[in-house]
């Protein structure tokens, strides 16, 4: 669960985000020192439950922990640093919409708001311009202005931390992990003050040009999904979590739904033939289950064989849409993604999107082979790239693995873990690994 990689710090609050950070701070305070057996004890179920994710399989991550309690060493390991990640994040938050210097077009400082990343001013800034416009675009380089006076860094905290500390409390029962994660979500989805519209009409502006695009969409669709599963976990019977949060962030998700199904942007990025469109269908297919919608769910993933995998994954497995960008190794994993959390998704309502043959052969698993010399470090990618990582394909190629890809599975001890460490056997689901978005 998750999204790009994550932030620290922020910008100036308002008087109420200030008060809900210095309250929790005092809250903190006031807790007597305790060691982690003896907090976790409070909370951690005797017998694990499987949360009912919609993404990454909750059933797995229930045998994870029975494994870990039995002490697995290799499980100590990877919790070890996923509770370091976590640890990171207390004490951080929570983040709201409405802190932005200025609100988005159209004045709702509930909106959201964020700038296109590779869109940069063309003129030198004067008093008659000071943005430097017009803007031209320069494909994978970002323009630094993007991660400030917008949302979307704070965007990334949220999403980073209610996924990192969800898993831990999951993993360890320490209650500060669940609270924590909680009072982030409520902030930033639910409380009247603070919380975000469920709506992105204002994603990835372009100074000068447009109020806001389509293509802001992924802002969300590449890392939502990660959210609607810490949620999940946290239904389990978080501390912290109650059941009118519950209920309120069910009804943000249908909303949020109903816009990207019918708005003419939610349409528009469903029409996209690149990346774009695959992480709004695991958007959609996502929120659909999480929401109940099963049929929906199901129509989106099968709907995905001929409309995305057809054209969008060539006979030897190439991805040209994304080949042709000046980031193509990220691009080529990062749309893998999508693909694979989306056959995640297509597990649990009977499609079965890895075992999918195009009319050329296409497959997410020649797909993922494509990528396998670069990933192993057995051969240089063939393609242009500013800024290579080798493991950001890593989840990608465990994803395939888990699935049956032969190639795939005897390629795992080869790769390169993410700098973070290798999260697969907590969370198994592939996750964008590098940090650049767009």
């Amino acid at each position: 669960m998750g999204g790009t990689a994550g932030m620290g710090g922020g910008r100036s609050r308002s008087g109420l985000v200030a008060l809900l950070a210095a309250a929790a701070a005092l809250a903190s305070a006031l807790v007597p020192a305790a060691s982690h057996a003896s907090e976790a004890a409070a909370s951690k179920p005797a017998a694990p439950k499987a949360p009912h994710t919609v993404v990454v399989d909750g059933a797995r991550m229930r045998d994870a922990r029975l494994r870990l309690d039995a002490g697995d060493p290799v499980l100590r390991t990877a919790v070890g640093k996923l509770t370091a990640a976590a640890d990171g994040w207390l004490g951080q938050g929570p983040w709201t919409v409405v802190d932005k210097p200025e609100p988005a077009p159209g004045g709702d400082p509930h909106d959201y708001l964020s700038q296109a990343p590779y869109w940069w001013p063309s003129k030198p800034r004067t008093a008659d311009n000071p943005r430097g416009c017009p803007y031209v675009q320069k494909d994978g380089q970002r323009n630094p202005e993007v991660d400030t006076g917008t949302d979307r860094p704070d965007l990334a905290r949220v999403v980073n931390s209610v996924t990192t500390l969800s898993l831990a409390w999951y993993y360890t029962g320490r209650p500060r992990y669940a609270e924590q994660a909680s009072a982030a979500l409520r902030t930033w989805f639910l409380d009247p003050a603070t919380r975000m519209n469920p709506s992105l009409d204002h994603g990835q502006f372009i100074p000068c040009k447009y109020d806001g695009r389509a293509i802001g969409i992924i802002d969300f669709s590449q890392q939502y999904t990660g959210v609607l599963d810490a949620v999940a976990v946290l239904d389990l019977g978080a501390p912290g979590w109650r059941a009118d949060d519950r209920a309120r962030m069910l009804d943000w998700n249908k909303k949020f739904l109903n816009w990207l199904v019918t708005s003419p942007f939610g349409k528009e990025e469903s029409a996209a033939r690149n990346n774009h469109g695959t992480f709004q269908d695991m958007q959609i297919a996502a929120l659909a289950l999480a929401t109940g919608d099963k049929d929906l769910a199901r129509r989106t993933v099968r709907g995905a064989e001929k409309l995305r995998v057809d054209p969008q994954i060539a006979a030897d497995g190439g991805q040209p849409q994304e080949l042709a960008r000046t980031r193509s190794w990220h691009y080529s994993a990062f749309d893998l993604v999508a693909y694979s959390r989306l056959a995640a998704i297509g597990k649990q309502v009977g499609v079965d999107l890895w075992g999918y043959r195009g009319p050329q052969g296409q497959s997410l698993f020649k797909a993922v082979d494509y990528l396998l010399p670069a990933a192993t470090g057995a051969a240089a990618w063939p393609h242009p790239e500013l800024e290579f990582y080798r493991y950001a394909a890593s989840d990608v190629v465990h994803a395939a693995a888990d699935a049956g890809d032969k190639k795939a599975r005897a390629a795992v001890s080869k790769l390169q873990a993410p700098p973070a460490g290798d999260l697969w056997a907590l969370r198994p689901a592939a996750e964008q690994l590098d940090s650049i978005a767009g």
